[in-house]
């Protein structure tokens, strides 16, 4: 469910002739406002300079386009400040000598956090049915006469110092954002009896701007409400929001109880990551993974693990484990369900290539489990054996999303190379950027090892710097297998990128209609299909030949 709001807005000019106070209201489309989030903002022009009115209507126009063409990479705090210090730059450059002034408070809604960014003496409360804050500071000079006097405001100084601030969203929450002609004719307690009895926002706006005006305001009055309806599931800002509130689990013992879990045992242990077998408290066993104590100090490590919980949820699906909700916890860890069952891996060593039948059965599964993860705009970077789980359900999972990569929100650190080897596409050792042809391409490699026990090119070492030339064909392993595979799996791990298949639905078509399709296409001769046979046979009768003429000059002689 994304994130559901109600918006209630008004403003009057007054008994000014002219009205300065500019609102916006941005809501995007979903997958911005996923990403993004939805934009509120209240500005109100300075009387008294060159042009109030333009001024706070380009600060929100400026605000609403430039917002949402920042990296989605950034902090919302930090691409709300670059872009109102720029635009403090334009404002003292534009106004034909005279100073463009406006203050501004905007919200940034976003997940199931809020982001408040305020300079001026427009005001912003939160309002929880029962009690207002108030959010924002006024920056007035507090001597007396000139507690109407701004000390901070866009466009006032060079150097811009803005108030941000941020927190939890929480249902039935509303936010109110108001002109200083509307709070400063206003008791709170004015505003409160009035959000109690008015549960329509679009008529409250209106109420509170009509009430300010008949108290005696000589302002422009300004009213902006949003209600939070709803709130979406938990997303990765909002847990890197809270990382710093996070430790690391202690070390865990069988038999401890932690947050509710009951741990089993301790089943992994690697310089990346600790995997536990936890129990709920129906006895269903889950995994709980965490970081070991050595990486408490490592700055990417938190957000990195949280990235990994943050993949497997957007993936959401019968091809990936299920993660646990977990409600409130302390510690920094995420827990995803246990599944009997095996890995690839783990079968192949037991009992060899897998048959053919098997393998057709299970092609077009791990296909589909690639094209769901790269029609989410995630690469998996270490599609492997070892990484494909069987259960005992019949399902087959993609498991470790510790490599996972989402283009324009993951990086990498300088010369990293992450991923297998082996399984590594050649551009990638080119520096090439993770792409979804390098998960196709560990596709195929995969595909090929579980037919074959081998690698196409042969297997790659750590730290070598492979070379690719022509890969071996799949029926030099496997004689059994038909012709349009074998050319199929060529396709799959060529070493060129353009060569390969085009999407991981490409090849599911192709792999669907392969059989069809070479029913209706001539055989390939047989020097192709057996060349060893065929140059066994020739030099078979070669000798036969020379034999019988052997023969035939001794009898001769």
């Amino acid at each position: 469910m994304p994130l559901q709001l109600t918006i209630g807005e008004a403003s009057a000019t007054g008994p000014r002739a002219e009205n300065q106070d500019a609102l916006r209201v941005v809501t995007p489309a979903p997958a911005l406002a996923a990403s993004k989030g939805f934009l509120v903002a209240l500005a109100d022009g300075v009387s008294g300079c060159a042009d109030g009115g333009l001024a706070a209507r380009a600060t929100l126009q400026a605000l609403a386009l430039d917002y949402y063409a920042t990296p989605e990479t950034w902090a919302v705090a930090h691409a709300l400040d670059r872009i109102l210090v720029a635009h403090n730059r334009w404002l003292q450059a534009n106004g034909g000598g005279q100073p463009l002034l406006t203050t501004l408070t905007a919200l940034v809604l976003r997940g199931r956090r809020y982001t408040l960014a305020h300079v001026g003496d427009c005001r912003a409360y939160r309002w929880d049915g029962a009690r207002l804050e108030r959010l924002s500071e006024d920056h007035v000079w507090e001597q007396p006469q000139m507690q109407h006097v701004l000390r901070r405001a866009l466009g006032l100084d060079q150097h811009l110092v803005v108030d941000y601030r941020d927190g939890e969203l929480q249902a039935g929450d509303c936010f109110v954002l108001l002109s200083d002609g509307v709070w400063a004719s206003l008791a709170e307690a004015d505003i409160v009896n009035l959000l109690r009895d008015e549960p329509q926002l679009p008529v409250a706006a209106r109420r509170l701007v009509d009430l300010a005006h008949r108290q005696g305001s000589q302002d422009n009055a300004s009213a902006l409400l949003v209600r939070i309806d709803a709130l979406p599931a938990a997303a990765l800002a909002d847990s890197l929001a809270q990382l710093a509130q996070w430790p690391l689990p202690p070390p865990l013992k069988p038999g401890q109880a932690f947050e509710g879990w009951q741990v089993e045992a301790l089943l992994g242990e690697s310089r990346q990551s600790l995997l536990y077998r936890v129990h709920d408290g129906a006895g269903q066993p889950w995994l709980l993974k965490t970081l070991p104590a050595s990486r408490h100090d490592e700055p990417e490590a938190g957000p990195a693990l949280l990235q990994e919980e943050w993949f497997l949820r957007r993936v959401a699906g019968r091809s990936v484990p299920e993660l646990h909700a977990l409600g409130q916890r302390q510690h920094l860890y995420y827990v995803q369900r246990e599944y009997p069952g095996r890995t690839l891996e783990q079968r192949l060593q037991r009992e060899g290539p897998l048959p053919l039948a098997d393998w057709l059965a299970l092609a077009p599964r791990l296909i589909r489990a690639v094209g769901l993860l790269h029609r989410r705009n995630i690469l998996h970077r270490d599609i492997k054996p070892e990484n494909l789980h069987e259960g005992d359900d019949g399902e087959l999972r993609l498991l470790d999303f510790g490599l996972a990569y989402c283009p324009g929100l993951s990086q990498d650190p300088p010369h990293a190379l992450p991923g297998t080897p082996s399984y590594l596409a050649p551009e990638a050792f080119g520096g090439a950027p993770p792409s979804a042809a390098g998960d196709l391409y560990a596709t195929g490699v995969t595909l090929y090892r579980l037919l074959t026990g081998h690698y196409p090119y042969g297997e790659v070492e750590p730290f070598q710097r492979p070379r690719f030339g022509q890969p071996l064909p799949a029926s030099r392993y496997r004689p059994d297998l038909p012709a349009w595979l074998d050319e199929l799996l060529l396709q799959g791990v060529a070493a060129s990128p353009e060569a390969r298949f085009e999407t991981a639905e490409h090849w599911l078509l192709q792999l669907e209609q392969g059989e069809r399709r070479a029913l209706r296409q001539a055989p390939r001769p047989l020097l192709e299909r057996e060349p060893l046979k065929v140059w066994r046979g020739l030099a078979l009768l070669s000798l036969l030949a020379n034999l019988g003429l052997l023969v035939v000059l001794a009898l001769s002689s």
